[in-house]
C-alpha cells in the first residue's frame, strides 16, 4: 500500500484537492479534522488544552472555541508552539494507527494523509510521498479575507506555517491550484494515474 501525503499551505487548495481523491475512491485520513476532535470536551487533549491556554478559550457551550484559540496562538510563535507540543503526539498516533488498520485490511493500492502541518510536523518522512497543493501567497490573503478572516490575521496565519517554496522542495508530485477547478482536477487526474500506475509496479 502507497501511503502518500497531502499538503499545503493555508487556502492553498489542499481540500479541495483531497475532494477530488476521495470522489475518485480513494481513503484520505484527515489529520485536521482528528487535531478537531482531540480537543473536544472528554477527548485526549481537551484538559491540557484549557490548563495551558486558560478557561478563556472555552465558549458557552463548554468546547474550545477555535476562534478564540487560533488568535491567542497565531499572535505568539511560543504559544504556536505548545499547543502543537498538546496536538501533534495525539494526531500521529490516531494516523500511524489507522495507516496500519488500513494495511492490514489489504484493500488499498494507495492512501492519503491530509494534513497543513504535514512537513512541519516531520510526518512526510514517514511516508512514500508528498502532494504539495499550492497557489502564490497573494492568492492565499485574498482566499482567506474572502471568509471573513481580518487581513492581519490573515497574513499571520499564513507567517505560521513554512513558505510554500520549502514545501515545493519536499514535494514528489505538485498541484498548481492557482487556475480554475477543472485545471486542478486535469492535475488531479494525472496524479492518480501516476499513483495507480507505480501501485501496479509495487505488484508486479
Amino acid at each position: 500500500m502507497l501511503k502518500l501525503g497531502l499538503t499545503g499551505g493555508i487556502a492553498s487548495g489542499k481540500s479541495t484537492v483531497a475532494g477530488m481523491l476521495l470522489g475518485m475512491g480513494f481513503a484520505v485520513l484527515d489529520a485536521d479534522s482528528i487535531a478537531h476532535k482531540i480537543v473536544e470536551p472528554g477527548q485526549a487533549a481537551y484538559d491540557e488544552v484549557v490548563k495551558a491556554f486558560g478557561s478563556d478559550i472555552v465558549g458557552d457551550d463548554g468546547r474550545i472555541d477555535r476562534a478564540r484559540l487560533g488568535a491567542l496562538v497565531f499572535a505568539d510563535p511560543e504559544k504556536l508552539k505548545r499547543l502543537n507540543a498538546i496536538v501533534h503526539p495525539r494526531v500521529r498516533e490516531i494516523m500511524v494507527r489507522q495507516l496500519q488498520d488500513w494495511e492490514r485490511g489489504g484493500n488499498h493500492d494507495a492512501v492519503f494523509v491530509e494534513a497543513a502541518l504535514l512537513v512541519e510536523a516531520n510526518f512526510a518522512k514517514e511516508l512514500d510521498g508528498l502532494v504539495v497543493a499550492w497557489c502564490s501567497p497573494e492568492q492565499q490573503l485574498e482566499r482567506l479575507l474572502a471568509r471573513g478572516f481580518g487581513e492581519q490575521e490573515a497574513r499571520r496565519r499564513i507567517a505560521a506555517q513554512l513558505a510554500v517554496a520549502e514545501k515545493l522542495r519536499q514535494a514528489t508530485h505538485t498541484i498548481d491550484c492557482s487556475g480554475t477547478v477543472e485545471e486542478t482536477g486535469r492535475q488531479v487526474e494525472a496524479l492518480v494515474e501516476n499513483i495507480r500506475h507505480a501501485a501496479k509496479k509495487r505488484k508486479a
